[in-house]
C-alpha cells in the first residue's frame, strides 16, 4: 500500500484525479490515501482447497463486475496494479473495458498475481534490475523503477549518517515489518547480551514487537540492563530510522526500499516462509553492495547476532562506509519515474498541467 499511496500523491500533485481499489484490509491503513476516493470491492483469496477456491472466484468475479461498473462513471485512463489478490478483480475488470494497465513488483520475485496477469497487462514496473519469475517473453514491456517510498523516509537521504563516536551511544533500531516478528524478540535481547560489556552499555534500542512478545522482551532488555524502548506499531519509524546506527529487520519489500532510500546498514533475518522465498531474494542486492548482512532464520543465533554486531559495531568507519553502500543502492525518483510510466501508458493526452480543467484519471 505504501508504493501506491506514493504514486497516488505525485500524480495527484501533476494534476491527475486519482482512486483506490481495494478489499477491506487494504483501505485501513491510516494517513495513506488522504484526499483520495476510495473503493472496496471483494476480491476473495485462494485458500482452503476446492471449496475455499471456488469462493474465491466467486468473490473476485463479483468484484470484477463491480468494478466495471464503477469504470462507466469514473473512465479511468489507467488501471495501475500493486500486487496481491485485492488487485485483481480492478485489473480483469481494465481488461474487459480495454483500460491501459500496468502493474509494479515491490519484490525481487514476481508475485502470483502479477504473474497471473503478465501477459495481458502495458507495462510491468519492477523495484530490482533483476526480478525473478519474470518470463523472458515479458522483459520489453518491463521497467526497473524502484519502489516508492514515504517522503518523510525519502528525506532522510539529505541527513548524513548520524555520528558514531568510539565511546558514544549505539542506536539500534529493531523491526519485523508491519506485523513485528517473534523471532526478532526472542533472539535479539540474548544476542546483545553476548556483547563485550563496555559496547552493551553504549546501546539504545527501539524495538518494534509482537503484542505478545513485547512483555517478555521488555523484561528481557531490563534484566540485561540494556536500554529499550518497545512498541507494537512505531508511527515515527522515518525519525528512528534517521537516528539508527544499524537496522535489525525482516527483508521485506518496504523494509528494504527505506533502508536504501535512507542509507541504513542492516542485519537481515528474511522470513522463511514468504511467498517464493521472495525475502531471501529482496536482500541479495543491498548484501552483495555491502550495504547489510543477511542471516538465514534458521542461522539466526543469539551468538551468531553478537558475532555479527561486534564486525560491524566496533569499527565506526567500516559501519558508515556500509550505510553508503546501503545507500548506493536506493532509487530515489521511484515515484516520479512511476508516475511517468503511468502518464506514457495515455501518452497522447498524458502531460496535462497542473490544475487543468479535466484531469486524467487513474485507479490504484
Amino acid at each position: 500500500m505504501v508504493p501506491a499511496a506514493a504514486l497516488a500523491e505525485e500524480l495527484m500533485r501533476r494534476g491527475h484525479r486519482v482512486a483506490l481499489v481495494s478489499d477491506e484490509r487494504g483501505v485501513r491503513f491510516p494517513g495513506l490515501f488522504d484526499g483520495v476516493q476510495t473503493h472496496v470491492l471483494p476480491a476473495g483469496r485462494l485458500a482452503g482447497g476446492p471449496v475455499g477456491w471456488a469462493k474465491a472466484a466467486r468473490e473476485m468475479w463479483r468484484g470484477r463486475a463491480m468494478a466495471r461498473e464503477l469504470y462507466r462513471t469514473f473512465k479511468p485512463a489507467a488501471v495501475i496494479g500493486f500486487g496481491g489478490y485485492p488487485a485483481f478483480p480492478a485489473l480483469a475488470a481494465a481488461f474487459a473495458e480495454k483500460i491501459p494497465t500496468a502493474v509494479h513488483e515491490q519484490n525481487a520475485v514476481l508475485g502470483r498475481v502479477n504473474r497471473l496477469v503478465a501477459g495481458r497487462v502495458d507495462a510491468i514496473a519492477t523495484s530490482y534490475g533483476k526480478t525473478e519469475r519474470l518470463k523472458q517473453k515479458y522483459e520489453g514491456k518491463a521497467h526497473h523503477v524502484g519502489n516508492p517510498v514515504r517522503e518523510a523516509v525519502l528525506a532522510l537521504r539529505a541527513r548524513p549518517y548520524p555520528l558514531l563516536e568510539e565511546d558514544g551511544i549505539f542506536r539500534v533500531l529493531v523491526t519485523g515489518g508491519s506485523q513485528g516478528a517473534s523471532v526478532l524478540s526472542k533472539v535479539v535481547p540474548d544476542g546483545l547480551a553476548m556483547l563485550p560489556v563496555a559496547f552493551r552499555r553504549r546501546l539504545q534500542v527501539t524495538h518494534q514487537a509482537r503484542i505478545e512478545d513485547i512483555d517478555g522482551a521488555r523484561a528481557k532488555y531490563a534484566e540485561l540492563e540494556i536500554a529499550a524502548d518497545l512498541a507494537t506499531y512505531l508511527p515515527d519509524l522515518p525519525e528512528q530510522l534517521g537516528w539508527a546506527h544499524l537496522v535489525i529487520a525482516r527483508a521485506g519489500a518496504s523494509t528494504i526500499s527505506e533502508l536504501t532510500a535512507a542509507g541504513r546498514p542492516a542485519i537481515l533475518v528474511p522470513l522463511p516462509g514468504a511467498t517464493d522465498d521472495h525475502q531471501t531474494a529482496n536482500a541479495r542486492e543491498i548484501t552483495a553492495a555491502g550495504g547489510a548482512r543477511t542471516i538465514p532464520q534458521n542461522a539466526f543465533t543469539p551468538s551468531e547476532l553478537a558475532k555479527q554486531m561486534q564486525k560491524l559495531g566496533l569499527d565506526p568507519a567500516a559501519l558508515e562506509n556500509a550505510a553508503g553502500r546501503a545507500r548506493a543502492c536506493g532509487k530515489p525518483e521511484a515515484a516520479r519515474d512511476l508516475a511517468d510510466l503511468v502518464e506514457s501508458l495515455d501518452a497522447p493526452t498524458a502531460k496535462l498541467p497542473v490544475g487543468a480543467a479535466k484531469p486524467k484519471e487513474a485507479f490504484a
